[in-house]
């Protein structure tokens, strides 16, 4: 047996480049808070990437007939903008933040598979970059981020670029799944001693339930990426018709990936708010079992409703009837999580710190996108709606403003954990009140332009009465979205360099990661902490009132009380 300790004896952890063997350290590490940081960084850069691509979308959609990008550049950036937001952006940043948090708030030294861990992040790093090469190999893909068939077939789209996308996604797609695998064994078998699976905290809880979301979503999607490759390469017939084949086949394989896919993004989020509204509403998060319970349905039924990305393909009506009506039930357990934040926050003794605007925002932002997802459940409606911008609003209130608020108010929270310093209050507010703004003022108005009938995924479109100004006000809010996201980089680039102490514990939070230094040292933690609550915290700071021995209703603390009398 190897007398080499499990834990090495490292009393200082890494965090800056630059130092003795710095660069070999982040590359070669297994270390899951470098990883989680590794995969956030990624997000980041390619968030450039993808906001670069968005704002040249928005400059060639500012005015009608507008020349500014030929039609098949437009139709490349437009694809690879959709791509590498959904794939390269908000995926790993949902994984890069369970990845370094999940050990630590459960208690844990590590994930379960340190090194399946890095080799996840390393194929999805490189997936990215295949994807992209694809801009020297021939021209990037252009048949939208779903490359439906059989236009991305060989026959209608001789370049490489569908090649390299395909490729890309279906390595990126491998370690994805990885993580997915590590999340579950690790939330499983590596809690704290005293811990149960109800006690763990919300986020956990739904990255647990992502896990087995990711752990069957994503072998749809890379089944299909590979019968679309040997049909490009090797003159297969899975999806062209003239031959035998069927293209609404693919469509089937990429929806049953794409509609779980969206709570592949969307879960994560609701574990943040889940953390952060409870902290800075001095209480508990308010139903904790019914958010979890609701949690395990969503799951169930995003693979219920996959179809209703469909109804203008013709299924027939009792096909759309079932899809259609999965699609109205789902917005149940969304309602139940929505009403659970609302009731966390009302009475509370709120601090409204720039992590929770950011969280408070989310509830708004999200209830917008879940609406104008039902309308979706209702067949005509979509049919009318389907290929306009109605679909392109709805789809960035639930992503964007869903996802990426709720990631933003995260950073704000666990920065001085990662970190030991903390971001800016007074700009921080101010960066706030800028992406609010910028994204309102980008998206919102685009319900208007769908329901006037203006078509997606087009890169010039004819002066129709208000089309020109309600596009030139889109684009002129992408710019100052782009700019609050620029401010927010800037911000924590500062504060890793001049940005004040944050101490370990600067919330007065009630979960593991804030018992431990800041940022936390390579083992995570000296002695692995006993829990009997879901506040362990609020147990240690308050042993005259621990959570362990009451509910949350306070009924059991009234009755022990009155025996005590």
């Amino acid at each position: 047996m190897s007398d080499v300790p499990l834990i090495p004896d490292i009393k200082k952890p890494f965090y800056r480049l630059g130092e003795k063997e710095g660069l070999m350290s982040w590359v070669a590490t297994v270390d899951h808070k470098l990883l989680g940081l590794m995969y956030i960084s990624t997000a980041f850069l390619f968030f450039i990437v993808g906001g670069l691509e968005a704002l040249l979308m928005r400059i060639q959609l500012g005015t009608a007939r507008n020349t500014f990008l030929s039609p098949e550049v437009y139709n490349q950036v437009f694809t690879m903008h959709g791509t590498t937001m959904v794939f390269l952006v908000v995926i790993p940043l949902m994984l890069g933040s369970g990845i370094y948090l999940v050990p630590l708030m459960i208690g844990a030294r590590d994930m379960a598979f340190p090194r399946l861990n890095a080799l996840g992040f390393w194929l999805l790093f490189f997936g990215g970059l295949l994807l992209y090469y694809s801009f020297v190999a021939g021209g990037a893909p252009n048949g939208g981020w779903f490359s439906y068939a059989p236009y991305s077939e060989r026959a209608f789209n001789t370049t490489y670029g569908i090649d390299y996308w395909a490729l890309g996604l279906f390595v990126q797609g491998i370690g994805t799944t990885l993580a997915g695998i590590n999340f579950v064994v690790t939330i499983l078998a590596m809690r704290a001693p005293g811990m149960k699976l109800t006690q763990v905290p919300m986020f956990v809880w739904t990255t647990f339930i992502n896990g087995f979301l990711i752990i069957g979503a994503i072998p749809p999607l890379n089944a299909a990426l590979v019968m679309l490759l040997i049909d490009r390469r090797l003159n297969a017939h899975f999806f062209t018709p003239q031959s035998g084949g069927s293209s609404i086949l693919w469509q089937h394989y990429f929806w049953a990936f794409g509609h779980p896919e969206v709570y592949i993004m969307v879960l994560p989020a609701f574990g943040i708010i889940s953390e952060v509204l409870p902290v800075f509403s001095r209480k508990p998060l308010f139903g904790f079992n019914a958010v979890a319970i609701s949690t395990i349905a969503i799951a169930f039924l995003s693979y219920a409703v996959y179809a209703h990305h469909m109804f203008a393909v013709g299924l027939g009506p009792a096909f759309e009837a079932f899809f259609a009506a999965a699609t109205a039930l789902i917005a149940v357990p969304t309602g139940i999580k929505i009403f659970n934040w609302v009731f966390t926050v009302w009475g509370g003794k709120l601090r409204f710190t720039t992590a929770m605007l950011y969280c408070v925002s989310f509830i708004f932002m999200f209830t917008i996108g879940g609406i104008s997802g039902v309308t979706f459940a209702v067949v005509p409606t979509d049919w009318q709606t389907t290929d306009t911008y109605y679909v392109v609003a709805h789809m960035h209130y639930v992503l964007f403003g869903g996802t990426f608020f709720a990631v933003v108010g995260g950073i704000y929270y666990w920065f001085p954990k990662a970190t030991g310093r903390l971001l800016s209050e007074k700009h921080g507010k101010i960066q706030f009140w800028l992406t609010f703004t910028g994204f309102n003022l980008t998206f919102f108005i685009q319900h208007f332009l769908g329901l006037m009938g203006m078509p997606r995924r087009v890169y010039s479109y004819p002066d129709y009465p208000m089309w020109s100004l309600f596009n030139l006000i889109s684009t002129i809010g992408a710019f100052l979205l782009g700019f609050s996201i620029l401010y927010l980089m800037v911000m924590m680039w500062w504060a890793l360099r001049k940005g004040q102490r944050a101490g370990d514990d600067p919330w007065d939070a009630y979960t593991l990661e804030w018992s431990t230094s800041s940022p936390p040292p390579i083992q995570n933690f000296d002695i692995i902490p006993p829990v009997r609550s879901r506040r362990p915290l609020w147990d240690w700071k308050h042993p005259e009132d621990p959570d362990w021995k009451r509910d949350h209703s306070g009924k059991q603390l009234a009755m022990q009380r009155s025996d005590e009398a």
